[in-house]
């Protein structure tokens, strides 16, 4: 525990505290943010077309090669 000598050492951590509560409850915002974006069926979508498009390319190529 820290001792403090006075009020203005008190103020500063304090004001030192609430700045970082508020850049957390930010950065909280923003990971709810992009976990949001994630679970947008637009993204699926994006996932799975890219899954199929791979896989069509790999038939393609071994279709070449055999």
């Amino acid at each position: 525990m820290k001792a403090y000598t006075s009020f203005a050492e008190i103020e500063n951590d304090l004001k030192k505290l609430s700045l970082e509560k508020k850049i957390a409850e930010e950065e909280l915002k923003i990971v709810k943010h992009n976990f949001e974006d994630c679970l947008k069926p637009v993204n699926w979508m994006k996932t799975v077309f890219t899954a199929i498009s791979k896989y069509g390319i790999l038939l393609i190529v071994k279709r070449i090669f055999k």
